[in-house]
């Protein structure tokens, strides 16, 4: 089944792209979530007067984006954790807590465009990519610092 894309689709396209996708997905995932129609030339024609108006908005929201980018590339997230003699954390720094960190921050950023290949398990510093628009991603630079023994 033919189908043009109403937004980005990973592995798939990008607005307005029309791919060619299995019937069951296109029918039971693409059009009722939204993400696609069905490509008839009414809805070609459509879809085209529809593009221009919808480039502009993306414009502004990559703009946007950029301007995220270089304010969350300006911040370091700081975490204390127990750790061992090694370095090596009791716990560990999720995604979680990063999103946590980066709202205490004044950042809105979903857990799922947090990049961490795996939690953090050492002390040290760490760079962890965050994806703000499908052209512009972030780097923020977070120390993972042991916490203190406390003398009894």
């Amino acid at each position: 089944m033919k189908v043009i894309l109403k937004s980005e689709v990973e592995n798939l396209g990008s607005f307005g792209d029309q791919v060619k996708v299995a019937l069951g997905y296109a029918r039971n995932y693409l059009i009722p979530k939204g993400i696609a129609i069905e490509a008839t030339p009414g809805k070609i024609n459509q879809f085209n007067a529809e593009k221009e108006a919808y480039m502009k908005k993306a414009q502004v929201r990559k703009e946007s984006a950029e301007k995220l980018k270089a304010a969350i590339e300006a911040t370091t997230l700081s975490f204390t954790r127990k750790a061992a003699d090694d370095d090596k954390l009791f716990g560990s720094v999720t995604v979680h807590d990063i999103e946590n960190e980066l709202a205490s921050k004044g950042f809105k950023i979903e857990r799922k465009h947090i990049h961490l290949e795996e939690p953090i398990k050492s002390a040290g510093q760490f760079t962890v990519k965050v994806k703000l628009h499908p052209e512009v991603s972030a780097e923020v630079q977070i120390e993972v610092a042991k916490e203190e023994a406390t003398a009894e």
